[in-house]
């Protein structure tokens, strides 16, 4: 029997009412005690929480659409400015003599900015989405700047570093902003159409990258954009600013004033912050994550000292973590009922597995073109990108279809098919003789299944927390990716390193098989050697040979896919009671 000040749940479940109760008078009891939770809950919101919800009260409409425009700006900039710096990383490094650190300059960065989530969502929810979108905003500017002036592959790298995890945050900080700005039931049509500009960016960016290195350096490109994103960013500032005054001046918010000394403002922020949780929480994904990106650089691999001892630490931290979470600490970093609820631990989990069965096959999938397509890398890049080019123009969509059904879970379960069906038809078709247009349709079946499921994952983390725990469950649910993502990544370098050198070994005429490791080693010395050669047939037969061993291990990890979303609670987003969210919204 659940305690008399349990809330209640934010939702309605279809089937949770008991036979011979009638549908109106358990709308009736689930709407009056909802009213009381949000009652109570209202009194919870953080400040930063608070703030918001204060602010569209007071925007009009013609505010709302404004903002809208201005957020859609600052990511298509963003996103721009990534596709550049993408494009160029390779001639950087090279330029640095020192083209063999490529993947390691991502290592890092990919890390950090996705843990950082976890103290930025903190950030905005207790001091303000203003003041969150700053602190990225100047990470940004000064990774930019230095990348500008940057002499050595080190300062480069600390760049990049500081560089991604600002770009992480305030995309992350967008999606919380729209989330305010929105209803449940059109949120993702609204985030669906903030991911339209890398339909533009993923073909504009190389040819913009290409006149920077041709014309000027790529130091120009990132001091341009600097000036750039900074410029785009002020308007959306200033308008969030002057809301923020007029609720105060409005008397719907009052300005704090706190009458704390220095000592007790460290130990409240350190409480409310739950410092040690988000620490504990950090350290899980970082140290069990970045093994996996760096055992190929340790002295023994993965049977080096420090790298046991992270994986080791990492494992620690999770029954550390739930022991604080759940026994000790006074401002939990998500509720506890919310750490076990099946809806958000589906949702994380489908995310996980989505990733890990796509980067399987996709970590080597541009080798593959170049290799055994002979395309070149602007092309292979194309090919590539068709994936988030269909999820990119396919959101929108699924969204309206969620806005006129109201459902998320049966969406997510017709998109189970379309993504089997894809990774599938990929053990046949991702062979050296298939035409490349099937295998580009191949792209667009899993680009549309994972659209589905990253939207309606989405959702779902939203769907069963109020808006205190949106940007913390969002967090979380971005952390599952980072973590499918490297899951992938590491089986496919496994495969790479254990399989491929032996196939082109074993398939190499006599006289070429001392050449083994040279041609593994370079992708240049594969794609020297002319077609018809013995060479190059050892080549494209070990590349379809592995390739196909790829989408067989992605393609098993797909009906995990299932359990994750039948245990979602079935929640209706046309009939929630009460709306998150409050004031003028979409």
């Amino acid at each position: 029997m659940a305690a008399p000040n349990t809330p209640s749940p934010d939702y309605v479940v279809e089937g949770d009412t008991e036979k011979g109760t009638s549908t109106n008078q358990a709308i009736d009891e689930v709407a009056e005690n909802k009213n009381i939770s949000e009652k109570e809950d209202e009194g919870n919101f953080q400040n930063g929480v608070q703030r918001v919800r204060a602010i569209t009260t007071v925007w009009s409409t013609k505010t709302l659409v404004l903002m809208f425009v201005l957020l859609y700006l600052v990511s298509f900039v963003d996103a721009m400015l990534v596709s550049i710096q993408t494009t160029l990383n390779p001639y950087i490094t090279s330029s640095f003599h020192k083209h063999g650190l490529l993947s390691v300059v991502g290592v890092v960065p990919t890390i950090l900015g996705g843990s950082s989530k976890l103290t930025l969502a903190k950030i905005i929810d207790i001091w303000g989405r203003v003041e969150g979108f700053l602190c990225m905003l100047f990470l940004i500017t000064i990774g930019l700047i230095m990348k500008a002036t940057c002499k050595s592959m080190e300062v480069y790298t600390a760049a990049h570093t500081l560089y991604w995890v600002g770009h992480i945050g305030i995309t992350y900080v967008i999606e919380i902003m729209l989330a305010d700005m929105t209803s449940l039931k059109n949120r993702m049509i609204i985030l669906g159409l903030m991911g339209t500009p890398g339909i533009c960016t993923t073909f504009a960016g190389p040819k913009i990258a290409d006149l920077f290195y041709a014309n000027l350096t790529f130091q120009w490109a990132f001091g341009a954009f600097a000036i750039i994103l900074v410029g785009v960013c002020i308007p959306m500032l200033v308008v969030m600013l002057l809301m923020q005054r007029k609720v105060e001046r409005f008397g719907v918010l009052e300005k704090e004033r706190s009458t704390r000394s220095w000592w007790q403002s460290i130990v409240y922020y350190a409480v409310q912050f739950d410092v040690l949780g988000i620490v504990l929480i950090t350290a899980i994904f970082a140290l069990i994550l970045l093994p996996f990106s760096i055992a190929q650089y340790a002295p023994k691999g993965w049977a080096s000292g420090y790298i046991i001892a992270m994986e080791v630490l990492g494992v620690s931290c999770i029954p550390a973590f739930y022991c604080w979470e759940r026994f000790f600490s006074p401002v939990q970093f998500l509720p506890w009922k919310y750490l076990k609820e099946p809806t958000i631990i589906g949702s994380c989990l489908l995310y996980c597995f989505m990733f890990a069965s796509c980067d399987v096959w996709n970590a080597y999938f541009s080798s593959f073109l170049q290799v055994v397509k002979r395309l070149d890398i602007t092309s292979s890049s194309y090919v590539v990108s068709t994936l988030s080019l269909t999820s990119f123009f396919f959101s929108p969509i699924i969204g309206l279809l969620i806005r006129v059904t109201g459902e998320f879970k049966w969406t997510a379960m017709a998109g189970i098919p379309i993504f089997l069906l894809g990774t599938a038809l990929l053990i046949p078709f991702r062979q050296p003789n298939t035409h490349l247009g099937l295998i580009i349709m191949t792209q667009i079946f899993v680009g549309l299944g994972s659209c589905i499921f990253s939207v309606c994952g989405q959702l779902a983390v939203m769907a069963v927390v109020t808006h205190q725990e949106i940007a913390v469950v969002l967090a979380i649910w971005g952390l599952f990716g980072s973590i499918g993502a490297s899951v992938g990544y590491a089986i496919a370098g496994g495969m790479w390193n254990n399989i491929l050198e032996s196939e082109i070994h074993d398939r190499l005429p006599v006289e070429s098989k001392n050449l083994t490791a040279s041609i593994f080693s370079s992708l240049v010395t594969q794609l020297s050697y002319p077609d018809g050669s013995p060479e190059r047939v050892a080549i494209v037969d070990a590349y379809g040979d592995l390739q196909r061993k790829m989408v067989i291990v992605g393609a098993c990890l797909v009906p995990i896919c299932i359990v994750c979303t039948y245990v979602w609670r079935n929640v209706n987003v046309k009939k929630l009671l009460v709306e998150q969210t409050s004031g003028n919204i979409w």
